[in-house]
């Protein structure tokens, strides 16, 4: 990507091969935190991984940064040029508008709140955690506020930006406005279409953690994951972390249950691919990284819906379930398809149906939006919970804040604007496997033949190695035809529940 004839973009790409070395270390730390390190280990950690957040953002921010890419602009770029300058510039914009005592606080006040949050959630105990999310969500509203009066965007807009550039909350309101219009009747219809159905056998456990992790691990080569570039371990909650040249997948494991961690493994394994395949040779640019948070979710809601609840899929990987824990009826391939495309409405997100699930994310996103705009404060957070859990779904939460408001990593670790990409990764995973079917007629079959290489090889041509080259809406464009089309999702539900 470099050319002697352009010095001060030549100076840029360098800095961020800087900044990529960093971002190595800083994320295997922060895996290493949660997947290894004894707790008495926390504080030390998270006084050294606030430093290293410091050293990037100074370097990230510079004074020489903005000169150069002024000089780079009226440089002779190409193409793939042009698109990692414009990376480049839009984490300059951001990175610049936050002082480094701000980007040091974060990081110290999510470490703290995060590590409390893992023995808070298990006790019950909402009061522990506001006392110390009271602090992260006042250093995520003075984020969101440096944010917005740099981009001109509302405080929560500017936070969504950091995951999914150019996201509005006008397109958030639409999507989700229209899905409240269908998804609470499309529930009730398909819970009304499977209470006719077959029973479905329970599987009978337990099922070994030792088991399990094997049977993942099977599964995740059967599914391409490269373990000479990356591994399998086990955190409090499931994640895709570490780089594209080392990824680090975790899973959690239960002993009366293995298909949450299955398919959350099959999941976090579709990040991974998605990493893995980002292109080799623009690695340490902006260029390189993966496009967006809610692209990156359709790639694991690709994996884990869209093929991993597939009939032929499933026909697949029934006997090294059976293999894993010994043959019983449970895991013949079509109890398990009901199993798996089993509709039960409950308190949570991670265990939720892909019929449901939305209604998780729109849960949410109306509050933590109305928390960033200072709409309401965190004691109002359970009786909304509450409120909006029986409205969208039925579920009585009052109480439980366990799995309710405590459930996610993403509120302790600030994470605001992110939980809108997950719903929108689901429709955009529906639309690529709709571009893949007019591609491929024979897709179904293919799979249904345990082929599946047409969909990694549409993936890896249409989504992984095209990284950030393009804009969100181009990229979409690019690769099915359209830009984002909420439709493919819809007809995607309706065609394997309430189908022939």
């Amino acid at each position: 990507m470099s050319s002697t004839a352009t010095p001060a973009y030549d100076e840029l790409a360098g800095t961020h091969l800087r900044l990529h070395h960093l971002g190595h270390l800083q994320a295997m730390a922060g895996w290493d935190q949660a997947a290894n390190m004894p707790p008495k280990g926390n504080d030390a950690r998270a006084a050294a991984l606030a430093e290293i957040a410091a050293l990037l953002h100074r370097v990230g921010t510079d004074p020489s940064l903005g000169p150069r890419i002024a000089a780079a602009e009226a440089e002779p770029l190409g193409e793939l040029q042009r698109a990692n300058l414009r990376e480049m510039r839009r984490g300059w914009l951001q990175a610049t508008a936050l002082p480094e005592s701000l980007v040091q606080r974060r990081a110290l006040a999510t470490a703290r709140c995060e590590h409390a949050w893992r023995r808070q959630r298990p006790a019950n105990d909402w009061a522990g955690f506001v006392a110390n999310f009271r602090e992260v969500l006042a250093i995520g509203r003075e984020q969101a506020a440096l944010l917005a009066e740099r981009s001109g965007t509302s405080r929560y807009e500017a936070l969504m930006d950091l995951y999914e550039p150019g996201l509005r909350c006008a397109t958030v309101d639409r999507v989700f406005g229209e899905l409240r219009q269908w998804l609470p009747g499309r529930i009730r219809q398909v819970l009304q279409r499977q209470a006719q159905q077959p029973l479905v056998v329970a599987p009978q456990g337990p099922f070994p953690p030792a088991a399990q992790r094997a049977l993942c691990e099977r599964v995740m080569r059967l599914l391409g994951f490269d373990f000479e570039a990356g591994r399998l371990d086990v955190s409090t909650h499931p994640f895709c972390g570490g780089v594209p040249e080392d990824v680090r997948l975790t899973t959690r494991f239960q002993d009366d249950e293995f298909l949450v961690s299955l398919m959350g493994t099959v999941h976090e394994t579709g990040h991974g691919r998605y990493e893995q395949n980002l292109p080799r040779e623009l690695l340490g640019q902006p260029v390189a990284l993966a496009r967006s948070m809610a692209i990156h979710e359709s790639q694991s809601l690709a994996f884990e819906m869209q093929l991993g609840a597939h009939p032929g899929f499933v026909a697949l990987i029934a006997p090294l379930i059976a293999e894993a824990f010994g043959a019983q009826p449970a895991f013949e391939p079509a109890n398990l398809q009901r199993l798996l495309t089993r509709v039960k409405p409950g308190p949570i997100r991670v265990d939720a149906d892909e019929v449901s699930y939305p209604a998780h994310i729109m849960l949410r996103y109306e509050i933590e939006r109305a928390l960033i705009e200072g709409e309401i404060e965190p004691e109002d957070v359970p009786a909304l919970w509450d409120a909006r859990m029986m409205e969208l779904l039925g579920v009585d939460t009052r109480g439980n804040f366990r799995d309710g408001p405590l459930q996610d990593v993403h509120w302790p670790e600030a994470l605001f604007g992110y939980f809108p990409c997950y719903s929108l990764g689901a429709m955009y995973a529906a639309q690529w496997f709709a571009a893949m079917r007019r591609a491929q007629p024979e897709l179904d079959a293919r799979i249904g033949q345990g082929d599946l290489a047409p969909v990694f090889d549409w993936l890896r041509r249409n989504i992984w190695t095209q990284a950030s080259r393009w804009t969100t809406d181009e990229l979409a464009l690019r690769a099915s035809g359209e830009a984002l089309n909420p439709a493919h999702f819809k007809a995607h539900l309706e065609a394997r529940y309430l189908g022939g």
